[in-house]
């Protein structure tokens, strides 16, 4: 963990990126208010600091020597609740891609990976073994080795998928890779929700056009979110909602309108429960302060 932390230190940049398609670093010099974001597809290792996420009515926490899987892209609320100027929160993050999870199980032998029928939550959150440790600081190692990346990198990134594939958390990563896993037809939910979030819908259309019974997809989808279906819509709402008023902080009606809402004192009072303040406040609040990011990494 020592030299992950020095790693980590080294080479964070402010956008989280790195030369490695798909390896982010994170660093956060201070402990911020919730705020609200996407989650991305991808496996979060903290080596210092902590993090609290909420997704639904659930809340995960994660700290040095944890990592957390984030299996679907959906709308979280996170903050650091430790780091400072001295002892800042230092992340390692891996995208994940479900091709290359796809490649590794057909690889497996018999017997090699527990099978279960049960569709587990998009996020989880465990122990990091030694050797998912040891295979994210080699990773890292090639950061000072650009001519090395092209061949080690990918090479790395499947062993840590590997690691990830039969450890704890490996149920929630193997779903990514299974084309007909009950999380594989949640993700194509969420994802046409994401898309049309505007516009109203029946649960029964999008039930069907994920392959699920209605029983079953409202099952499979409160199991992978902690929401239902209407619930996910309105976090995609008012996210966005949010978001435009950043920039457009006088024009609350209009905003509301834009994002799907067709009642003004419908938008504010369900802004208001989100984010506890009313859209002008809120909207003011926002022009005087950045809200911190609430992505994984770290």
């Amino acid at each position: 963990m020592e030299e992950l932390r020095a790693l980590l230190e080294r080479h964070a940049r402010p956008d989280w990126t790195t030369a490695i398609d798909g390896v982010l670093i994170g660093r956060a010099e201070r402990a911020h208010e919730p705020s609200a974001s996407m989650s991305g597809v991808v496996m979060a290792l903290i080596a210092q600091g902590a993090k609290t996420l909420a997704l639904g009515d659930r809340v995960y926490e994660y700290r040095a020597g944890q990592y957390l899987i984030a299996s679907v892209d959906l709308p979280v609320t996170g903050h650091y609740t430790e780091a400072s100027k001295t002892h800042p929160a230092l992340g390692f993050g891996l995208s994940l891609e479900p091709s290359a999870i796809a490649s590794l199980l057909l690889q497996a032998q018999p017997g090699d990976l527990t099978r279960t029928s049960v569709t587990p939550s998009a996020l989880a959150v465990s122990t990091a073994p030694a050797e998912l440790v040891d295979a994210a600081v080699r990773m890292l190692r090639l950061l000072d080795h650009p001519r090395d990346i092209p061949v080690l990198a990918p090479l790395i990134k499947r062993e840590i998928l590997w690691r990830l594939i039969t450890g704890e958390q490996g149920a929630v990563v193997r779903q990514l890779g299974l084309a007909d896993s009950g999380l594989s037809h949640v993700a194509h939910a969420v994802a046409w929700i994401r898309d049309n979030y505007r516009e109203a819908f029946r649960v029964d259309d999008v039930a069907k056009m994920s392959g699920m019974s209605v029983s079953a997809f409202y099952r499979n989808f409160q199991a992978v979110t902690a929401m239902s279906p209407i619930q996910f819509q309105k976090q995609i709402r008012l996210q966005q909602a949010r978001l435009l008023l950043s920039t457009h902080p006088n024009d609350v009606t209009t905003v509301g309108h834009r994002v799907g809402y067709d009642s003004p004192s419908q938008f504010s009072r369900e802004y208001r429960r989100q984010f506890g303040a009313p859209p002008s406040q809120d909207a003011a609040r926002l022009r005087d302060t950045t809200p911190a990011a609430a992505q994984l990494v770290p």
